[in-house]
């Protein structure tokens, strides 16, 4: 049994881990979006957001038959997301085009892979109360993430930075992700 404050440590590691390269990502975005469609683009990410945690849920509450030690077994997806970082990491960044609320909502699902594989373990290994914990302390991050990714538009060069080091930084979070999700789970 975890304490709430091992809980909260827990999916604030997490939150970081899979969406650390997601943030940058979205601070470049949102340099090259028009200033009015910004709150529009932001509300678009955090739904994309929820709705991944939502899926998460689903499929995690689905996996409650199979016993938790054989749940930290989905280790794996974070550990072949860390080769496939290392093998592919480069420094040359990607460009970024300017999109519309519809297309950051539906790229913030299409590159939440990595949410997935370590939220579902994650909301599954310690039963609802902590489930609720883990999506409140999210929606806390989730609010930090947006305003934090629109106050650093303010100074691209940090983008810029974030943006062409971050897949340096991605293997390796990973990899710590896989073993938070073993520990968790209670397979190791």
């Amino acid at each position: 049994m975890h304490t709430i404050l091992s809980v909260i440590v827990v999916a604030v590691l997490a939150y970081l881990g899979t969406m650390f390269d997601n943030f940058f990502a979205f601070a470049a975005q949102l340099i090259v979006t028009e200033e009015k469609r910004v709150r529009r683009v932001s509300y678009a990410q955090a739904l994309g957001v929820a709705a991944l945690l939502v899926l998460a849920g689903g499929i995690g509450s689905l996996l409650t038959p199979i016993p938790l030690p054989w749940v930290g077994l989905l280790c794996l997806a974070p550990w072949a997301l860390a080769w496939h970082a290392w093998r592919h990491r480069s420094n040359a960044p990607n460009e970024i085009f300017r999109r519309g609320a519809l297309t950051t909502f539906v790229t913030t699902l299409a590159l939440g892979g990595d949410n997935l594989a370590v939220w579902i373990p994650l909301l599954r290994a310690d039963g609802i109360a902590h489930a609720v914990v883990t999506v409140v302390v999210f929606a806390a991050l989730e609010l930090l993430f947006v305003v934090g990714a629109q106050r650093i538009t303010k100074h691209p060069r940090i983008v810029a930075w974030g943006t062409k080091h971050a897949p340096s930084f991605l293997p390796w979070l990973y990899f710590g992700l896989g073993v938070l999700v073993l520990i968790e789970c209670g397979s190791l």
